[in-house]
C-alpha cells in the first residue's frame, strides 16, 4: 500500500515536495509557465521588429485577401478566369488606394495654411473674451503668449504644409512593401490553399489535418472581421463626415479619411481620430462647434458600439473589450501603429483556430463562408 503524505518518510522520494504547501505549487507552476508564455512573446516581438519589412506586406496581405477573397469568388462563379479576377480585383483595389491617398495629400496641402489662419482668429477671440468678458482677465502675459503663437502660426503656414507634403512623401517612398503586398496578394488570391497546405506540411502527420481546418476556420473568421470592419469604419466616416461638412469644420475630407482608418483600430483608433477632429472643431469654430463635433462623435460610437457591430459581427468575431484594449496596447508598445493595427485581427483569428474543434460547427460567420483560397485546378 503507497504511504500517505503525512507518513512520508525523510528518505522517500516524495518527502520533500510534499513539504511544500499546495498554494505554493500551484502558484509556482503557473508562474514557470506565465514565464515561458512571456519570454515567448517577447522572442516574437523582437522577430518582429528584426523582420519588419517583411512580416508587415505579408499581414497586410493577408488582410487585403481576407476582403478580396469573396470578390475573386463572385468572377469566378460568373465565368471570368481566376487569374483575371485576381489581377482585376488587386488593381482596382490598389488604385482606389493610391487615388484617395492622393486626394487627401492634395486636400491637407491646400487646407493646412488655411486652418492656421482659422486658429490665429480663435485664439484672438479667445483673449478678447477672457479680457472683456465675464472673467475680466486682464495678463500681460495672456496677450504675449497669444500673440506669440499667432506670429508663430503665420510665420509656420509653408512649414506645416510642406510637413504635410514630407509626410506623404516618406508613405510613397514604401515601393518595396508596396510591391512586395501586391505581388503576395497575387498569390495568396490566386493559389492560397495549396500555400496553406505546403505551409502546414512541417506539422506532424496526424495533427496535420486539424491545423490545416483550424487555419481554414481562423480565416474565415478573419474574412468576417475584415469584412465587417470595412462597412463600420465606411459608416462611421460618412456619418462623421456629413456631421463635420454640415458645421463647417475645416479639412473635413482629411478628417474622415483618419476617422475611416482609425476605426480598423477598435476602441483607440476611433477615440484618437474623433479626438482630433473635435481639436480642429475647437481651434478653427470655437467651443460650441467643438461640443456639437463631440454630440456627434458620441452619438455614432454607440450607434456603432450597440448596433452595428453586434449585428455585423458573429459572436465567434466578438472579442471583449479589456483583451481588445490588452492587445493593441501590446502591439503598439512592440510596432507602433501598425502593431495596433495588425493586433485585433491576429487575435480573432487565433480566438477561433486555437479553439477550433471539428465536431464543433462555427458560429457567427458570414453565411456563405468562403474557404481559404482555392488555386487553379
Amino acid at each position: 500500500m503507497k504511504p500517505t503524505p503525512d507518513r512520508l518518510e525523510p528518505t522517500d522520494a516524495g518527502w520533500a515536495a510534499a513539504q511544500v504547501p499546495p498554494g505554493i505549487r500551484v502558484t509556482a507552476a503557473w508562474t514557470w509557465r506565465l514565464l515561458i508564455i512571456g519570454a515567448g512573446l517577447y522572442v516574437l516581438g523582437k522577430l518582429f521588429l528584426r523582420f519588419e519589412e517583411l512580416v508587415v506586406p505579408v499581414a497586410i496581405a493577408i488582410l487585403l485577401s481576407a476582403l478580396l477573397v469573396p470578390v475573386v469568388g463572385w468572377l469566378e462563379r460568373h465565368r471570368i478566369h481566376r487569374s483575371v479576377g485576381v489581377l482585376s480585383a488587386v488593381v482596382l483595389t490598389f488604385a482606389v488606394i493610391v487615388a484617395t491617398l492622393g486626394f487627401v495629400v492634395q486636400q491637407l496641402i491646400t487646407g493646412i495654411p488655411r486652418m492656421s489662419g482659422d486658429v490665429a482668429d480663435s485664439i484672438a477671440q479667445a483673449r478678447g473674451w477672457l479680457e472683456n468678458g465675464p472673467l475680466k482677465v486682464e495678463s500681460e502675459t495672456l496677450r504675449n503668449s497669444s500673440n506669440d503663437i499667432i506670429g508663430w502660426l503665420r510665420a509656420h503656414e509653408a512649414t506645416i504644409a510642406t510637413g504635410a507634403i514630407d509626410t506623404a512623401t516618406i508613405a510613397t517612398k514604401l515601393v518595396t512593401a508596396a510591391l512586395l503586398t501586391v505581388f503576395l496578394l497575387i498569390f495568396f488570391l490566386y493559389d492560397g490553399r495549396q500555400i496553406w497546405n505546403f505551409v502546414t506540411r512541417v506539422v506532424p502527420v496526424p495533427h496535420r489535418d486539424h491545423v490545416r481546418a483550424a487555419g481554414g476556420a481562423g480565416f474565415r473568421t478573419l474574412q468576417s472581421y475584415v469584412h465587417a470592419t470595412v462597412l463600420v469604419a465606411l459608416i462611421d466616416a460618412v456619418c462623421i463626415g456629413i456631421g463635420l461638412a454640415i458645421l463647417r469644420v475645416p479639412l473635413v475630407l482629411p478628417l474622415v479619411a483618419l476617422i475611416f482608418l482609425g476605426a480598423f483600430i477598435p476602441i483607440v483608433g476611433s477615440v484618437a481620430a474623433g479626438s482630433l477632429a473635435v481639436v480642429v472643431a475647437l481651434a478653427t469654430r470655437g467651443w460650441l462647434t467643438a461640443v456639437l463635433v463631440l454630440v456627434v462623435l458620441i452619438v455614432v460610437m454607440q450607434l456603432e458600439g450597440h448596433v452595428l457591430q453586434p449585428f455585423l459581427l458573429g459572436r465567434s468575431v466578438r472579442l471583449h473589450p479589456v483583451a481588445v484594449i490588452v492587445v493593441i496596447a501590446g502591439g503598439i508598445m512592440i510596432a507602433g501603429i501598425v502593431g495596433g493595427l495588425l493586433a485585433v485581427p491576429i487575435l480573432a483569428f487565433l480566438n477561433t483556430a486555437v479553439g477550433y474543434r471539428p465536431d464543433t460547427p462555427e458560429t457567427g460567420l458570414v453565411e456563405d463562408p468562403v474557404e481559404l483560397p482555392d488555386g487553379p485546378d
